[in-house]
């Protein structure tokens, strides 16, 4: 097990830590696209000291389930893929479409009053909606059937196929899971952090709560694929 300090990146906390998640999302630390970065630094940005993020993150700790929830150490990249599959891209594709419908609606009503806000955020959740209904479709049926295969060929099956290999696929994915969370990033400008206004419909908080839930899942999504999916697979193409 790895020892927290001020140097270790992000994504490296998140994938040793399960419990750590939670902590960097109340923060509003980015876990996924922005993994990268130094977690001394990342919680400097925040106004967080790293003892209270670690006091945090023990405390998260003791209060999990022994089930090892969020732990994908000792399953395999297919077992990974499948649930990604069947947690996170059945929800977007059901949740997506719906969102948009309730933003139209929202639009129709409320467009008048509240127009710069909504119209900045209908043109950006509308290109988010795009790329991601693109982008799991090009896991769905390029990205995850090479990685299940190369996962078979390491255990003894059939090897892969002649294709493009993991690796670009992947340098593809990181750039369009970047341009997702710059997405989540921009809606939160536009809309005060979801703050809904003073006449705001049901329709019009049902709306903004979806959409804090729909980013959420898309930082846990993107985790998994950037910091334990996609390495395990390059160290499987290896």
């Amino acid at each position: 097990m790895i020892t927290i300090t001020d140097e270790i990146t992000v994504s490296e906390v998140a994938r040793s830590f399960p419990a750590s998640i939670p902590v960097f999302q109340e923060y509003g630390i980015d876990f996924c696209c922005g993994g990268a970065k130094r977690l001394g630094e990342a919680c400097r940005d925040k106004g967080v000291s790293v003892g209270a993020f670690l006091a945090a993150v023990e405390k998260a700790q003791q209060s999990l389930a022994p089930s090892k929830a969020g732990d994908w150490s000792g399953t395999t990249v297919t077992e990974l893929i499948d649930h990604i599959l069947s947690k996170h891209h059945s929800y977007l594709w059901a949740e997506l479409p719906r969102l948009s419908e309730m933003l139209a609606k929202v639009i129709a009503v409320h467009g008048n009053r509240h127009s710069e806000s909504l119209q900045a955020l209908d043109k950006i959740y509308a290109r988010l909606k795009r790329e991601l209904e693109d982008h799991m479709w090009k896991e769905e049926n390029v990205l995850f059937p090479l990685i299940k295969r190369m996962d078979q060929a390491r255990n003894g099956g059939e090897g892969r196929a002649p294709g493009p290999s993991a690796s670009d696929i992947i340098q593809v994915m990181e750039f369009e899971h970047a341009s997702a969370g710059n997405a989540l990033k921009q809606m939160r400008q536009v809309t005060a952090d979801y703050q809904a206004p003073h006449d705001a419909c049901n329709t019009y908080r049902a709306l903004f709560a979806g959409f804090e839930v729909l980013e959420s899942d898309l930082h846990e999504h993107i985790h998994l694929e950037n910091n334990i999916l996609f390495p395990r697979t390059l160290e499987l193409e290896g």
